[in-house]
């Protein structure tokens, strides 16, 4: 059935579509009977499949990244689809357009896509204030945090404090974001003195709560072999409590897709085609830090089986994306039964 409805939304420009289908979500949950039947068909609840990680307790593994629901106004939507846990942003201080559209494209061969959407929302005050009147639930929230556009590179870390201080009472978790390929120069903070910078500065403010919140860093895919020790050498010292491996790729290898024009549009490769990848960076990283970090993995996790790889390879946690535009609503459930078994 929703592979007939993928196949006919496909026709339409992506961006449209994903605000549509949302919106359609949310006039559907709005109605109390009707958000029960849709939480009864598309949830699925185990004991076996909680987890306790950070300190929060994870009612299943299977969560949705960051860059669906940027500005947290789908939460209760998302919930009833069954996520353990959702990433909201990434939030910027400021609010901010992105990217000039069309920004998002599909490549149905390879389900893949490319986007470049450079963190379009509507900035951290508007997100906290609809944040402070969500009524929580066991669905644990992310908070993913980044800078402005228009923000240097030697003032990012004030960006990133802002968003941490704005956030830090409504959310669960903070994800550092600095390896989205579509804010300019935004990777080279992936670079260790800049890093050591921004995570630092977090760190001292985190501590200096009464209850410290989970600190978690978001990698890119293409770091070389020497730049991952060095997020590893990085995450003890500055004593993180968390990787989020990998972003979306830069790379194009190994497309079926062979429309030219589509595969060279710039911006980050998501979906089935990172799935390999991603899965490397899990295993190295599991294994660099003797498993004393934990990983959420994401990139290209489809299917139970693909979480089932990405846990086996080190990962504690799994984050979907665009597998669920792909798979569509019962990925969750689907998956969440594939890991019980």
């Amino acid at each position: 059935m929703y592979k007939l409805l993928r196949d006919f939304l496909f026709y339409f420009p992506p961006e449209p579509v994903h605000h549509f289908s949302l919106n359609m979500l949310h006039t559907a949950c709005s109605v109390r009977p009707i958000k029960n039947i849709i939480t009864k068909n598309f949830s699925f609840h185990h004991p076996a499949l909680e987890k306790e990680l950070f300190g929060l307790r994870f009612k299943n593994p299977v969560g949705l990244g960051a860059g669906f629901d940027k500005n947290a106004m789908y939460l209760n939507e998302l919930e009833a689809l069954g996520f353990g846990f959702v990433e909201i942003g990434t939030v910027t201080p400021k609010a901010q357009p992105g990217n000039e559209q069309p920004r998002v494209f599909r490549l149905p061969k390879d389900k893949a896509l490319i986007n470049r959407m450079g963190f379009n929302n509507e900035g951290v005050n508007a997100v906290r204030t609809r944040l402070e009147k969500w009524n929580k639930t066991p669905m644990i929230i992310g908070g993913n945090i980044g800078k402005n556009k228009i923000t240097a590179n030697e003032d990012a870390w004030k960006d990133y404090e802002i968003c941490f201080k704005e956030l830090f009472d409504v959310v669960d978790y903070f994800v550092v974001n600095v390896s989205s390929p579509n804010t300019p120069g935004l990777r080279e903070l992936q670079e260790k003195e800049s890093l050591r910078k921004i995570l630092s500065n977090l760190q001292n403010i985190n501590q200096s709560k009464q209850k410290s919140k989970p600190l978690l860093l978001k990698i890119a895919p293409d770091l070389s072999q020497e730049q991952l020790d060095d997020i590893v050498d990085l995450s003890f010292e500055i004593k993180l409590d968390g990787l989020v491996a990998t972003n979306t790729t830069i790379g194009r290898k190994n497309l079926i897709t062979d429309n030219s024009e589509l595969i060279s549009q710039q911006g980050g490769l998501s979906g089935k085609p990172l799935t390999a990848r991603s899965t490397e960076v899990v295993q190295y990283l599991s294994k660099q830090t003797k498993q004393q970090i934990p990983i959420m993995a994401s990139g290209g996790i489809f299917t139970g089986e693909d979480a089932k790889e990405k846990l086996n390879a080190g990962a504690s946690l799994v984050q979907i994306w665009t597998g669920f535009i792909y798979e569509g609503p019962m990925i969750v459930k689907n998956i969440c039964k594939s890991l019980l078994q």
